[in-house]
């Protein structure tokens, strides 16, 4: 039986909040209906933080309020603290992904927290999520290093982890959000996240800062990692990261995992049409190999 590698498409908020392009709330709509006509079942779709911060997701009410709720698709709010959290149920996101963060240096600065507060603030926000009937996951932070602080301490993301599944959460994603990552000190995250926290359900997101992000994708998939975050065109980046690029390109992830044998469900040579279209919208490049180069063999 073929294994079935799910893909979290992060284009739509992980990509565009960092992006030096501006897009109105109907491109952005419009860039959501695209990746789920490719066949993308989950997405982050905006973030609930404070729009002074990250101002390129102030409208993920808008964003939320307009999307179409008969594709299927399990459209994501991100959320850091219980104003977010409520924000996101009002929205009625399909899921809430709280962030949690591996480095203080990183934790002041992205939500003036602490790696403890931000445990501490999602075991507060979680009984409400729960009470919401709304699925919960959670992502760690700068898992493998922090820009300002360096390396992640080993016990520190195993312990967020397993304060994540005290708190209900199902799943547990662990971000190379500066891309620092490689593909040996993934397995021993993972190793490390399992020991701590074996009820969790693990995704991975991996940042191509370094051009590490298919070399780590690989890694997950071999320490048997089945759900990849990506993002359409590998646009993104992070305010708080300096120097931080986006996350492995979803269409190079899709070939590689279905050159390999994998099945993820998106429909590849309709998701290389949204790259295309992505950057015309954008009026920059993006850094997706397979754009340039175009999958193989050919159609």
């Amino acid at each position: 039986m073929t294994r079935r590698i799910d893909i979290v498409e992060v284009g739509p908020r992980d990509g565009l909040q960092n992006d030096p392009s501006d897009l109105t709330t109907s491109q952005k709509l419009e860039f959501i209906e695209r990746l789920a006509e490719c066949g993308v079942r989950r997405m982050e779709a905006g973030s609930f933080v404070s729009p002074k911060a990250v101002p390129k997701m102030a409208d993920s009410d808008a964003v939320f309020a307009g999307v179409d709720r008969k594709t299927g698709v399990r459209h994501i709010a991100l959320a850091m603290n219980e104003t977010g959290v409520r924000r996101a149920i009002e929205a009625e996101a399909d899921e809430i992904n709280f962030v949690l963060v591996a480095g203080e240096g990183f934790g002041r600065r992205n939500q003036g927290m602490s790696p403890q507060e931000s445990a501490d603030t999602l075991a507060a926000c979680a009984p409400i999520v729960h009470e919401a009937n709304i699925p919960l996951s959670a992502s760690i932070a700068v898992a493998f290093g922090d820009p300002f602080d360096g390396d992640i301490r080993d016990g520190v993301v195993g312990g967020l982890a397993a304060q994540a599944q005290r708190a209900g959460v199902a799943e547990v994603g662990i971000a190379d959000t500066i891309g620092v990552a490689d593909p040996w000190l993934v397995r021993a995250r993972i190793e490390e996240v399992r020991m701590y926290a074996p009820d969790v359900y693990l995704r991975a997101h991996f940042h191509d800062t370094r051009a590490t992000g298919l070399a780590n994708v690989f890694a997950a998939i071999e320490a048997e990692v089945d759900t990849i975050d990506a993002s359409c065109g590998g646009i993104g980046g992070c305010p708080f990261a300096p120097g931080a690029t986006g996350n492995a390109a979803t269409e190079d992830v899709v070939y590689m995992l279905e050159r390999a044998g994998f099945e993820t469900g998106i429909d590849l040579s309709k998701l290389i049409s949204v790259s295309k279209w992505l950057e015309g919208v954008l009026g920059h490049n993006v850094p997706s190999a397979l754009l340039k180069a175009g999958s193989f063999p050919s159609a």
